[in-house]
């Protein structure tokens, strides 16, 4: 059996590397072609072209590389339809992966199409369910409360955990090479390279106003391939200079060890839930973008840790409160407490997640070769 997997950022990538490897273990022989990064190429993937091609977010930041993505678009699904691959396994990144969908349907409305991570539907564009069923026959869902969202749509869904629950936490040992005198501060500024751009200049004012309080404050900065030299570049002269963090077992130390994080949305809020590490969000997009999103949106918290554990516990400073003068006294509030106020809703988080149950992958394997069991 052959299967073609689309990735478009890092976190997908982690989620099909996982997928990948539990496929492997439930049927031995399965054979891979698609697009990845450097997790799923390791389980065996060649990647048509490179995966940060299309790490691009937001309505506005797509447009100058608009040509570019289409010319993607249409040589991925002329792949998918060329592999001879039994299925199509599209992850996340909707707005490429379902344009794919919709070519190799067109072409072969017979040919089965999974979508890995639900949309989120109930944030906004609720109709984005209905629409996808055109193009896609089985969904993965991430949290406990989509598969309902999906078959209402049409589609046949099953949840399987989100990944987080199943990854490799620090030792004590390995925690302790972090640690020091000082607090330790997570700086996360997103994957992508718009993302950094806007929001490392801004976290450099709050390490500066947190090392007025704490002269002996640290900074680590976990990081990734595609935008580790706009990361250096962007932090050379903050007050504070951090640790620049690439490779995943440090990375997993300094998460293990920190004592708050200042972080980009998305799903690293939950990475910092898995290790109890207390956070704020902070997040600044295009304004037409985030006016656009805002005007559309369905909740009121962008934060996975508020939404799956139903509180409001971690603070967030969106679009124009995306201020250091509003996110280090938050910052300055959790390290004083030291992050009490947000315990009980990360454990929470975890538990709704899946954890303690199979791992993600293999759940997500073992519906992938269920429902094309039941195709024949």
């Amino acid at each position: 059996m052959t299967l073609f997997l689309i990735a478009g950022e890092p976190s997908g990538d982690r989620l099909g590397a996982a997928l990948m490897a539990g496929l492997v273990d439930l049927s031995p022989g399965v054979q891979f072609a698609g697009i990845g990064g450097p997790m799923m190429q390791a389980q065996g993937l060649d990647s048509l072209f490179p995966m940060e091609e299309l790490s691009v977010m937001g309505l506005v930041e797509v447009l100058p590389k608009y040509f570019a993505l289409k010319r993607r678009i249409a040589q991925a699904a002329q792949a998918v339809l060329a592999s001879g691959a039994q299925a199509l396994i599209t992850i996340d990144s909707p707005d490429f992966c379902l344009r794919v969908a919709a070519i190799v349907k067109a072409a072969r409305p017979d040919f089965p199409v999974i979508h890995y991570v639900a949309p989120s539907v109930w944030a906004w564009r609720p109709g984005r369910a209905a629409k996808m069923a055109r193009v896609v026959d089985h969904v993965l869902a991430l949290l406990p409360f989509e598969p309902p969202l999906m078959t209402a749509a049409g589609m046949s869904c099953d949840f399987v955990g989100h990944p987080v629950v199943a990854e490799t936490l620090a030792t004590e040992a390995e925690a302790e090479t972090m640690r020091g005198h000082g607090p330790l501060i997570l700086a996360l500024p997103g994957s992508r390279k718009g993302e950094v751009s806007r929001l490392a200049p801004v976290l450099g004012q709050v390490v500066a106003q947190i090392k007025a309080v704490h002269p002996d404050a640290r900074v680590a900065l976990p990081t990734v391939r595609g935008v580790a030299g706009l990361v250096q570049d962007l932090t050379a002269d903050w007050a504070i200079p951090p640790r620049i963090i690439q490779d995943a077992p440090t990375k997993r130390a300094a998460f293990a060890a920190a004592d708050v994080a200042i972080a980009a949305s998305g799903t690293v809020s939950l990475e910092l839930a898995a290790n109890g590490c207390p956070m704020v969000i902070a997040y600044d997009m295009n304004p037409l973008t985030l006016w656009l999103m805002r005007r559309a949106a369905l909740i009121d918290t962008v934060t996975l840790v508020n939404l799956v554990s139903d509180t409001r516990v971690v603070p967030e400073f969106i679009g124009p409160d995306c201020r250091a003068g509003l996110i280090a006294p938050a910052v300055l509030r959790l390290l004083a407490e030291q992050g009490a106020s947000q315990r009980d809703a990360m454990r929470l988080t975890m538990q709704r997640l899946g954890q303690g149950g199979a791992p993600p992958g293999q759940r997500a394997a073992e519906s992938v070769l269920a429902f094309l069991g039941a195709r024949g």
